[in-house]
């Protein structure tokens, strides 16, 4: 297949086209302009790297001219920080992806998937694991975007035939996730524990998420893209719930040794817990998890520490 990876230069996107690179797929990948290739591509790797504006329309129509399927990871905000400017994060997500979807619907570009948020659309939990039944009553400017998309995704498949998939993804993390950036409590608790410095935790550590490694959020992302059935919702997560404490004393297993908490006032956007239910990804996309928190954590501290080191030389 042809695909086109708005965003595949990032943490989650550079964990997309190395999976579909191993499949031999044929990739455009779409980034910021000044954002270089994550790494080096052999010359059997057929990928293309273009650069520009997700807002404009000129960028965003050559970039999916002549793509089986697109693939849209950009989002320009995060789920802390969306709040503070709501009419930024409607302009920059919402408007640039109906602009997208106007560009595939005029060059008959037949497929999407998005990767939406299963750890903010649902709000607070009404019961656990959440299924993709469950009521969806954002706290977050974040959440109310992914959902807003998710259903102009919709309208477009309903008025135009567009085949749109929303991948409701939990809290991922793994090599090549940017600590400069402070998201996802995994990077950022290792980060802080290889420095020896104290981890801060939002209110008392009993915040649940549900934790996934990288390399199995792309194997969902290829299963989808693959996919030919009648769903069009999945939640992809591990399933399994793990407390800000907990995450804690797992890093102390894996670095050997004892990490300084300091906790602080909780913040009124952290829902107290978020587990996905993923049978149905499991029954029809035949996905499933693969890596435990465990290794996830080795291998995420690994990585940490051969880029401290990299970047030190």
């Amino acid at each position: 297949m042809k695909l086109v990876v708005f965003g595949g230069g990032g943490f989650i996107g550079s964990a997309i086209t190395d999976r579909l690179l191993k499949d031999k797929h044929e990739l455009r990948i779409f980034e910021r302009p000044r954002v270089a290739p994550f790494r080096k591509f052999s010359e059997s790797e057929k990928v293309e790297w273009v650069t520009g504006d997700f807002s404009s329309v000129h960028d965003v129509g050559d970039a999916v001219a002549g793509m089986d399927v697109v693939l849209h990871l950009i989002s320009t905000t995060l789920p802390k920080n969306a709040n503070d400017d709501p009419v930024y994060d409607v302009q920059s997500n919402v408007v640039a992806t109906l602009q997208m979807l106007n560009q595939m619907v005029a060059r008959k570009i037949p497929k999407i998937i998005f990767i939406s948020s299963g750890g903010t659309v649902y709000g607070i939990p009404k019961y656990l694991p959440i299924d993709e039944r469950h009521p969806t009553d954002p706290l977050t400017s974040y959440g109310i975007t992914k959902l807003a998309i998710e259903k102009y995704l919709h309208l477009y498949s309903h008025l135009h035939g567009i085949r749109a998939i929303s991948l409701r993804v939990s809290n991922a993390y793994g090599e090549r996730q940017r600590i400069e950036t402070a998201q996802g409590a995994v990077g950022v608790f290792i980060h802080r524990a290889l420095k020896d410095m104290p981890i801060e935790i939002w209110g008392d550590g009993s915040v649940t998420r549900d934790y996934l490694h990288v390399s199995d959020l792309a194997e969902a992302f290829v299963r989808a893209a693959e996919y030919t059935g009648p769903e069009r919702i999945f939640n992809i997560g591990s399933g399994h719930g793990t407390s800000l404490n907990e995450l804690i004393v797992l890093l102390e297993q894996v670095l050997g040794r004892s990490i300084e908490r300091r906790y602080l006032p909780s913040r009124p956007f952290d829902v107290p817990a978020s587990v996905l239910n993923h049978d149905l990804a499991r029954r029809e996309l035949k996905w499933a998890p693969s890596v435990s928190m465990q290794e996830g954590l080795e291998r995420t501290a690994k990585w940490m520490r051969s880029e401290s080191t990299r970047r030190t030389r």
